[in-house]
């Protein structure tokens, strides 16, 4: 650990830490648990040498948003910066054991839904903030359609192109699905704050039982985007569904949604991951426009 990094943080928290220990898990930025001295609790610290531009700050804000909703636990923000950036974090006891309702999935549920139900005003962010590893952009939109389409389908086909993760005929097939988004989503959909990256690593489950959502990118949404999400990898109960559409009820055709929301984490993957992730995109894809 470069010593100027903890220096900074050891001012910025006002402790001294120790006992850096880095950890597994993440693919974009490095992660430590280290001590604070004194009172021997422990802090979730991660850094990168390059992030995207107020990549913790924006995170941090995310995290601050879900809280104020009083629905989703999520660890408070101790301290962040971008100028040598850094977030750190309460840090969260995670169990070993994280299945079926002893994890807590109809109550995670319930809070989703919650989140959900949570007034929020623009599809996007009103600060503009780009969110994730690829620095996505959040302009405010009008509606999930457009939203979906200039801010995540079409960057995310220009980055597949420029970096050649797909093929030129998916990429033509994104930019067509984009154009004609309308055919498929509710234009009077109103926007929910979605955490944004809710695969189940993302969601911790602590030594009582209770779930914890880390990592989030934050922006406003169409609420079946984290369903999708939470669907794409595995990891979360049929409690965990019951629950929230007994809470909330899915609107009418969300299961033909699905791979609609999960295209876009599947492009992503295929640009940070490779070829395994091509037929999954290509599948998705041919469920809404011709794919050759």
């Amino acid at each position: 650990m470069n010593n100027h990094w903890k220096l900074q943080i050891e001012e910025d928290l006002g402790v001294s830490l120790d006992s850096w220990l880095p950890l597994s898990g993440g693919d974009f930025a490095k992660s430590y648990c280290a001590v604070v001295n004194r009172s021997g609790t422990s802090v979730f610290i991660k850094t990168h040498e390059n992030p995207p531009p107020l990549h913790f700050s924006t995170e941090a804000k995310g995290l601050q948003w879900m809280a104020q909703t009083s629905t989703v636990r999520v660890p408070t923000v101790l301290g962040v910066s971008d100028d040598i950036p850094y977030l750190a974090l309460a840090w969260i006891e995670e169990t070993r054991q994280r299945t079926g309702a002893n994890a807590g999935e109809a109550e995670f549920g319930e809070q989703l839904a919650a989140l959900h139900k949570s007034p929020w005003t623009v599809f996007g962010r009103e600060d503009k903030c780009s969110t994730g590893s690829l620095g996505l952009p959040n302009e405010p939109s009008q509606s999930w359609a457009e939203f979906y389409s200039t801010q995540r389908l079409l960057p995310l086909a220009k980055i597949a192109a420029k970096k050649q993760a797909l093929s030129h005929n998916l990429v033509d097939a994104i930019e067509s699905l984009a154009s004609r988004l309308d055919e498929h989503v509710n234009s009077t959909t109103s926007p929910s704050l979605l955490h944004g990256d809710l695969w189940a690593g993302n969601r911790v489950v602590d030594s009582n039982g209770l779930s914890w959502v880390i990592d989030p990118a934050c922006h406003g949404g169409h609420r079946e985007f984290d369903l999708a999400m939470m669907r794409l990898f595995g990891g979360y109960g049929d409690a965990c569904f019951n629950a929230y559409h007994s809470a909330y009820a899915l609107d009418d055709g969300w299961q033909e949604r699905i791979a609609l929301h999960q295209l876009a984490p599947l492009i992503v993957h295929a640009i940070k991951f490779g070829a395994s992730y091509i037929e999954p995109t290509r599948d998705a894809l041919s469920q809404y426009v011709s794919v050759h």
